[in-house]
């Protein structure tokens, strides 16, 4: 282990060193792929031995969706989840109470959302310091990160915790790189854009890639992608999510400092002692989990308003609908009736490939 992270010293320190511009874009890129190489390794040890889940860290995944607390110690997120759910998590004004992962459920808008109170980060998690890799390792199942920063304590942080949850392969607000990477068995590496290059030429490519062991492959770029866009399409092991900046402790800081504050993209003040804003936090983190609820109706009666089906507005289909309530359900599908905003009659008759928007009504008929 510490032959991997000196390993990951040395190259940090030698990217600090360099300069850049064009003429060391090639190396930087070596440089880069190497890095993330060797963070793979430390961060999933082949041996069975040692750093595993550890106790409190395999959480059963349960409800509509997952949403993660993330944080230094001692930021509030205890306190948060106490009052969000109600579940009990140790609070204390000293650090690194949280030691094991504490769920605890949200019912909002007739979803069950899963919330992680996840033990402090502290600096070096992604190189496997503390008890970072698990934590991070359950931050990866998540459906959206709520990064829990102290208003009172510089907003460097942020950029601290990002940079851990980068090194563990998770891209925040980040949709996945616009390009094209297919291996062949031969014909070398062939480099294509339609867009101005700024930082990446054939040599680089060729750099990054040979650092893999790949040496043919088609490489296509629709926009003007960095070294590290290529890489995160090679290691295929990226996970994009959304993150939410939960600045905590509101109540200890000036107008003026929150005015400051409120400038930031992605970001939502809250006062977890004192219940300031939580309604706003609640209603941001269902914008983010982008969720559709549809609602049951069973033949000849009301629909069921009280417990509405939650898919993901990417499958949002009459199957996919079918297939939360029962995986047997499409098997006897004959068609479905709904009423809502999806359809232009009321109700109208659909079939299982038919998209369902939010609050709509579905009726499924089956086959006799």
């Amino acid at each position: 282990m510490a032959t991997v992270m000196q390993k990951i010293k040395d190259i940090e320190d030698e990217m600090a060193r360099t300069q850049k511009n064009k003429a060391t874009a090639h190396h930087l890129g070596l440089l880069k792929a190497k890095l993330a190489k060797l963070r793979r390794e430390l961060l999933t040890p082949t041996s069975k031995g040692g750093g595993g889940a550890g106790e409190g860290f395999d959480v059963t995944k349960s409800g509509d969706a997952r949403v993660g607390l993330v944080g230094f110690p001692s930021v509030g997120k205890s306190t948060l989840l106490n009052k969000l759910t109600g579940t009990f998590s140790e609070v204390a004004a000293y650090e690194f109470t949280t030691l094991t992962c504490i769920p605890g459920v949200i019912t909002y808008k007739g979803a069950k959302i899963q919330l992680l109170d996840l033990p402090g980060i502290i600096e070096g998690a992604k190189d496997g310091k503390g008890r970072g890799r698990q934590v991070i390792s359950t931050a990866r199942t998540c459906n959206v990160i709520l990064i829990v920063l102290d208003a009172i304590k510089p907003i460097t942080h942020k950029r601290l915790i990002e940079k851990e949850l980068e090194g563990f392969g998770i891209r925040l607000n980040k949709t996945p790189p616009n390009l094209t990477f297919r291996r062949k068995d031969k014909g070398g590496i062939n480099f294509t854009s339609t867009v101005t290059n700024t930082h990446l030429d054939l040599e680089t490519v060729k750099a990054i890639c040979s650092e893999y062991r790949i040496h043919n492959a088609d490489v296509s770029l629709r926009y003007d992608a960095t070294a590290d866009d290529l890489i995160d399409v090679i290691e295929g092991s990226r996970i994009y999510m959304p993150c939410i900046y939960v600045v905590n402790k509101i109540d200890q800081i000036t107008l003026e400092e929150l005015e400051i504050l409120d400038k930031l993209p992605h970001y939502c003040p809250i006062s977890a002692h004192l219940e300031w804003n939580l309604d706003g936090l609640l209603e941001k983190i269902w914008e983010y989990l982008d969720l559709v609820r549809i609602y049951t109706k069973p033949k000849g009666l009301n629909p069921d308003y009280e417990d509405p089906v939650i898919v993901s507005s990417k499958r949002k289909t009459v199957e996919d609908f079918c297939n939360r309530i029962h995986k047997d359900m499409v098997k006897q599908f004959k068609y479905a009736l709904v009423w809502g905003s999806s359809v232009k009659h009321k109700p109208q008759r659909v079939g299982k490939e038919h998209e369902l928007e939010d609050e709509d009504v579905v009726q499924i008929i089956k086959k006799v």
